[in-house]
């Protein structure tokens, strides 16, 4: 299956169950803003810098996490935190939203 990371222009493919953040990272994507840059946790979910929207297959992802829920709690419900997020089918994100 593919993650489409539409500001990049980039298309990759994952393996089920993938991790969002981690298919970012290793293929070159930039998740964080300059302060993400500075203050991101690593992938354990306690930042909230890694804030992507997910444009099309909201429906291929994991159930958000309890966590993701207080931290996204504002933003609109197709916002995800991609360390959060594991991906089970095709799926379009959008960057830094």
């Amino acid at each position: 299956m593919t993650i489409n990371f539409i500001r990049e222009e980039k298309e990759v493919v994952a393996a089920t169950g993938a991790n969002l953040r981690e298919k970012a990272l290793q293929n070159g994507i930039d998740l964080y803003t300059l302060k993400g840059k500075l203050m991101n946790c690593g992938g354990y979910g306690q930042c909230g810098t890694c804030i992507v929207e997910i444009v099309e297959g909201m429906e291929n992802l994991s159930e958000p996490t309890e966590f993701e829920q207080r931290k996204l709690k504002k933003k609109p419900s197709n916002y995800r935190l991609a360390c959060q997020t594991l991906v089970n089918g095709p799926v379009s994100v959008k960057t830094k939203p």
